[in-house]
């Protein structure tokens, strides 16, 4: 069974499983911009989890929130003016379009690396009643207090605040967004629940303190107590949301039921580039339409990010792209040549290979079990075959052929085959370059010809 490293206590443990069900909730994308690739490192982590354990027979049900709703300001504006409504300005678009543009653009984007989709994207602008319900009870618990239409937790209420991320209060600064500079605070660490609306502020919500809108950390907490009730097994999230937005998230949680919320918090670290975290603000920040654009199997980054474990970090180079691209490339040719698979999985290597990936999602030493597999001439090629598509519902790097093409594909395929018989090379090379523009890649041999996708 899959085990993880569980942040909360510091222990590789085994996936909590609940009536053969795994609840999994990740923090997603805030939709002004275009996701970089370290983000999509952080939201290949739920995928590789709910991959593996459904291999292993668990069913998994996978929430990741859209925040669409204004929190994060832009620091170099007077107004301080919230980045969703900057975005609109640049664009000409509503903070809607925006919303919808950049949300459309993270899931294309997650379809390209072949992330399967969570059950459900909750957005913060759809949740802004259950909101407003978990701060109240804040505030009936004890927990939250007003200060001019604006709320605040008092984290002295919560004896626990600071485990995740193994901090002490007097160790603490004020690190939270919106809220660290108000002195009214009664502790300088006390965080936002829900911020007044200023007179510039243009998307503003009302509840019982007043027109207003949510902090940041809240949403979590109110959609996946809304979703997944008082108790769920598994939440992942980058690194960079350990605090303070995740210790604030179990802050509100807990306080808002009694008890535990969460039992297994699970993070994914930094991709580096050029020894740097990459960020907007850093002026580093590559996305998978630019690997596109650049000609660049998507999958090929899917494959580099397998070069280290999700906790550690991963430095993001164009050689290191050059190469896995190749490593891909070369791996769908292998298989290609196999023929089809067998019924029968070689239990060696399948053992070693779920061995690697439970322990702790350990994927460069499965990528090394399944090089080996694929070289192990004592293995038929039937079952090396069988193996490849076994393991590839967890790898995810379309390794095993298309069993399916579309009619004009097949027919051009065909045709070429024909050109062959008649010795008209320069005819076949022709429609050869043809499907390579399309995206097939034709394989020869003494068998016959196969194909891949490039």
């Amino acid at each position: 069974m899959l085990r993880l490293r569980n942040e909360l206590t510091r222990e590789v443990e085994d996936v909590p499983v609940r009536d053969g069900v795994v609840r999994m909730y990740s923090c997603g994308p805030t939709v002004y911009r275009p996701q970089h690739i370290g983000n999509m490192r952080s939201f290949l982590l739920p995928d590789l989890i709910a991959r593996t354990l459904r291999v292993h027979g668990v069913e998994v049900r996978r929430l990741m929130n859209i925040t669409d709703v204004g929190h994060m300001t832009d620091e170099l504006s007077e107004a301080g003016r919230d980045k969703m409504l900057l975005a609109a300005d640049d664009e000409g678009l509503t903070t809607q379009g925006i919303a919808e543009k950049y949300t459309q653009l993270f899931l294309d984007h997650t379809d390209a690396i072949n992330i399967v989709r969570a059950d459900l994207y909750p957005k913060a602008t759809e949740h802004i009643a259950q909101i407003i319900e978990v701060v109240t009870k804040l505030i009936e618990r004890g927990h939250a207090y007003e200060i001019e239409g604006s709320i605040y937790y008092d984290v002295t209420t919560f004896p626990a605040y600071g485990a995740l991320s193994g901090q002490s209060l007097d160790a603490m600064r004020a690190a939270h967004r919106l809220d660290a500079v108000d002195p009214r605070k009664r502790n300088h660490q006390d965080f936002v629940l829900w911020v007044h609306a200023g007179p510039r502020r243009e998307l503003v919500y009302g509840s019982p303190w007043g027109p207003g809108y949510p902090g940041w950390h809240i949403e979590c907490s109110a959609m996946s107590l809304h979703h997944f009730g008082e108790r769920f097994e598994i939440h992942t999230g980058g690194i960079d949301n350990r605090f303070p937005h995740h210790e604030d998230e179990i802050a509100q949680s807990e306080g808002a039921v009694g008890h535990r919320v969460v039992d297994m918090w699970v993070y994914g670290e930094h991709l580096l580039m050029g020894s740097a975290k990459m960020a907007k603000s850093a002026g580093n920040v590559v996305t998978i339409g630019t690997l596109i654009e650049r000609g660049y199997d998507p999958l090929a980054f899917r494959y580099l990010c397998f070069n280290g474990r999700y906790r550690r970090q991963v430095d993001f180079t164009d050689d290191a792209l050059d190469s896995a691209a190749t490593t891909l490339r070369r791996l769908r040719e292998r298989i290609a040549m196999l023929g089809p698979p067998s019924t029968t999985v070689n239990e060696t290597y399948d053992n070693r290979f779920m061995a690697a990936v439970d322990d702790d999602l350990d994927l460069p030493a499965a990528v090394k079990v399944l090089h080996e597999a694929l070289s192990d001439e004592s293995v038929p090629p039937s079952e090396r075959s069988a193996l490849v598509a076994r393991w590839d519902a967890i790898l995810g790097l379309d390794l095993a052929p298309d069993a399916s093409l579309d009619d004009e594909l097949t027919s051009l395929i065909a045709e070429r085959e024909e050109a062959r018989r008649a010795k008209d090379f320069a005819r076949a090379d022709a429609i050869r370059d043809r499907l390579r523009e399309r995206g097939i890649e034709l394989l020869d041999s003494g068998q016959g010809t196969t194909w891949v996708r490039r």
